[in-house]
This record gives structure tokens, C-alpha cells and sequence, in this order.
């Protein structure tokens, strides 16, 4: 008989214990299969959320966000100095403007309110004569880069009819609102006025709020031109190319100009939501080990009292002519028929058990601040993904069972099992048939 048939078969001499055996080996090696998934899908989650939100930085005049503050605004010599800077891979500029009355015939859809006529009071604005009461200006905004659309203000952008308009033109035309649409009776096509000129409807946008569809988007140079404000920017997107750099390209920005801008970074955002995910990559990676450890130490031990027990069937094997080799072989056959039967057993239940046991981690690190909270508007509004903030990448954490996955797990489980069975063995081996014949 061969000694890997022998092995074979001597896997099945003690049912019970082959059978225990199977079973602890089967839930070491299916807990280290769902912490393997886990580890991949917390790791790819990780990415994904770097890539989304991790690497913008907004850049806007010093003392000044939106129309409150005050100071000087920005302009394209500044913006071409953070070009320059390494690691930056866009910039998109924007621009924004009050349309009262004496400057457009479009109405307000939203009444000025309580909330409207204190900040009016507080400021001291007002936009028609004091026999009549305050009306809410239009707010329109502008853009070089279409793709920062909605980041204006507005979580998202939807097209209800017509189009975008082309960033770089000059031509007087805008997406306007739905709200804004409606209160005065435009469509595509349309024209309205604003600063003695006619804006020409190319599109009429829906952003899921009244503040938002309430406004208007422009061609960055047309609202230049149009509100005397050539070559002032009022508001820098830039782009990243990893946010492993994103630090080094804020300090570049700040020594680049100086007290001149505010710079705040989507880095602590990103930050924010990846703290959980790499919470529980720490426990997932730690708990792999700890399953691979406690299969490993389990098969070691069980071969080795199985050798010790076979010491005189041994010593026999090696009067008779068997080799260190074949003796190695033989026990190595055997544990990697237990260890085998333990991964197919293992593979089920970590199939089974993977996203059940990932819920309870994500559970146990859920408890995290919307990325954010209290911070710039346009930034925290950059990038697919940003909304759904750090609660949302933990609610969309799953682990798939892939045959990347089961290759691993049964490349490793055999690797444990030659090793764990080879060590006692060929220590065994080593000893004279005589020795052992006369200790029995």
C-alpha cells in the first residue's frame, strides 16, 4: 500500500476524532475566510471613499464665503499658481452675485419671510424704496467646470428640459431652477433680463430643494463680464491626485497665497469616514491572524499526539524499509484529508456567516458624524458618494465570496496542513526502529 493511500485512509481510523477534528478545523477556517472578506471589502470600501471625497480642497478669498464677509476676491493669476503646484489635476472656478431688482426682471420664487427681512434689517440692504416691502434677490451663480455644478449650493443637478450650456462661452445664456422657472413663466428658449441684457433659458434644472431652485447658473465669463466683475473669482475647487498628498498641496496653497485665501481641505471629511472602515479593517485583519494561528496550533497539536500514539507503527514502518520521506508523506496525506474536509465545511459557513458577522462590525463602528457637518458647503458637496457621508459607506459594506477568496483560503489551509503535519512527523522519524520497538 502507498503512503499517501495509507495516509488517506488513516484519516478515517478514528471517526470521532476525525470528526472533531474536521469540525474545529472547518470553524477556524470559515472565521478566517469571513475576516479575509471582510478585510477585501472594508480595504475596496476604503478606496472608493478616497477616491470619491478625499481629494478636493476649496480655495476662497480671505474673510469671505459665499456673500458674507468682506475683502478682496480672487483672481486668475491666483488660480494659475495653484495649477503649478504638484499633485494638483484640476481647478474649477466659481463665481456668484445678487440680482435685485434694479438689476433683472425675474421675481423671487421664495418670499423674503421673517428669516429674509431680519437679515435685511441686520445688513442694512434693500433693493426697492422703503414704502414697499423687501423682496427676496435672485442668486445667480457661476462656473468654468460644468462637473462642479453641484457643488453650488445644490446636492444635486437634474436636467428637466433643454441642457447644459458650454462652461468656457461667453454667450449670455443660463440654466435656471424650477421654481424660479415657474414664478415667472419660463421655459427653453425663454429669455429673461439681467444688467440691461437678455439671458437666453438653455435648461431648466431640478436640485431637490426650494433655496436651490431658486437660482440661476451662468457661464463663468459671462457673469464676469455681465456684473463688471472681469477676472474675479470668488471661490477655487481644486483637485487632488491622491489624498495621500493632499496636506502637501494645502500647505503649498497657503504658502502660494499667503493671507490672501482661506484653504480648507475635504481631507478631514474623508478622514472622518474612513475611521470606521479602518476600525474595523483593524479587527478583521487581526481576527485573520488570530483564525489562522488557532487552525494552525490545533492541526499541530492533533498531528503531533497522533504521532506520538503511532511511535510503534513507526518504528515498524522503518524496520521494514520506509523512508523519513514516506513517513513525512504519510501523515502529511492524512492531515491534509482533515484539513480539506475542514475547508469544504469552513468555505459553507464562512459563505453563510460573512455579511452577518461584517453587519455586527459595522454595527459596533456605526456610531460616526455625517462627513461635513458644519463644514464649507461646496467642498462637503464634492464628489459622488460625499451625501451619503461616513453612515452611508458602512450601510453599503457587504462581502462577496469570490474564488480569489476560496483559492486563498485553500492555499493557506493546505499549506498549515503540510507544515502542522510534516514538523511531527519527521521529528518522530528521526528515531531508531529499535529504540522505539523496545520503549513499547
Amino acid at each position: 500500500m502507498g503512503t499517501i493511500t495509507r495516509g488517506i485512509k488513516n484519516a478515517f481510523r478514528n471517526n470521532l476524532r476525525s470528526f472533531s477534528i474536521v469540525l474545529i478545523l472547518s470553524i477556524a477556517i470559515g472565521m478566517a475566510l469571513v475576516m479575509l472578506m471582510s478585510y477585501r471589502a472594508v480595504q475596496n470600501k476604503i478606496e472608493s471613499v478616497k477616491n470619491n471625497i478625499g481629494n478636493f480642497i476649496t480655495v476662497a478669498p480671505a474673510g469671505i464665503r459665499g456673500f458674507e464677509g468682506g475683502g478682496s476676491l480672487l483672481n486668475s493669476d491666483d488660480v494659475s499658481k495653484i495649477s503649478q503646484i504638484e499633485a494638483v489635476t484640476k481647478t474649477a472656478k466659481t463665481l456668484m452675485d445678487h440680482l435685485a431688482t434694479d438689476k433683472t426682471n425675474l421675481q423671487a420664487p421664495t418670499e423674503a419671510g421673517n428669516f429674509g427681512q431680519r437679515q435685511r434689517m441686520q445688513s442694512g440692504a434693500t433693493n426697492q424704496t422703503t414704502n414697499h416691502a423687501f423682496v427676496m434677490p435672485v442668486m445667480v451663480s457661476a462656473t468654468d467646470d460644468l462637473s462642479v455644478l453641484s457643488s453650488l449650493n445644490v446636492s444635486k443637478l437634474d436636467i428637466t428640459s433643454g441642457e447644459k450650456f458650454d462652461a468656457t462661452t461667453e454667450d449670455n445664456v443660463a440654466l435656471i431652477g424650477s421654481s424660479l422657472a415657474t414664478k415667472n413663466n419660463l421655459s427653453v428658449s425663454s429669455t429673461f433680463q439681467a444688467y440691461g441684457q437678455d439671458i437666453k433659458v438653455v435648461g431648466v434644472f431640478d436640485a431637490g430643494t426650494e433655496f436651490s431652485n431658486a437660482q440661476a447658473f451662468m457661464p463663468l465669463k459671462t457673469l464676469q463680464k455681465l456684473s463688471g466683475q472681469n477676472d474675479q473669482i470668488n471661490s477655487v475647487v481644486v483637485q487632488v491626485s491622491s489624498i495621500d498628498k493632499m496636506s502637501d498641496v494645502t500647505a503649498n496653497i497657503e504658502k502660494a497665497l499667503g493671507d490672501k485665501a482661506d484653504v480648507t481641505s475635504s481631507q478631514d471629511t474623508s478622514n472622518q469616514a474612513i475611521e470606521p472602515l479602518e476600525n474595523i479593517k483593524t479587527i478583521s485583519l487581526y481576527s485573520l491572524i488570530g483564525s489562522l494561528i488557532a487552525g494552525a496550533v490545533i492541526l499541530f497539536l492533533t498531528m503531533t499526539m497522533i504521532v506520538r500514539e503511532r511511535r510503534r507503527e513507526i518504528g515498524v514502518l522503518k524496520a521494514i524499509g520506509s523512508s523519513n520521506a514516506g513517513i513525512v508523506t504519510q501523515f502529511s496525506s492524512e492531515a491534509l484529508v482533515l484539513t480539506l474536509l475542514g475547508s469544504a465545511v469552513g468555505i459553507i459557513l464562512g459563505a453563510i456567516l460573512s455579511n452577518p458577522i461584517l453587519n455586527v462590525l459595522v454595527s459596533n463602528n456605526s456610531s460616526v458624524p455625517t462627513p461635513g457637518a458644519g463644514g464649507h458647503s461646496m467642498m462637503m458637496r464634492m464628489g459622488a458618494g460625499v451625501a451619503a457621508g461616513a453612515q452611508g459607506t458602512l450601510q453599503n459594506l457587504s462581502a462577496n465570496v469570490g474564488v480569489d477568496i476560496i483559492l486563498y483560503g485553500l492555499g493557506v489551509a493546505i499549506l498549515i496542513a503540510i507544515i502542522g503535519s510534516a514538523i511531527p512527523a519527521f521529528v518522530i522519524s528521526k528515531v531508531r526502529p529499535a529504540e522505539v520497538l523496545r520503549s513499547e
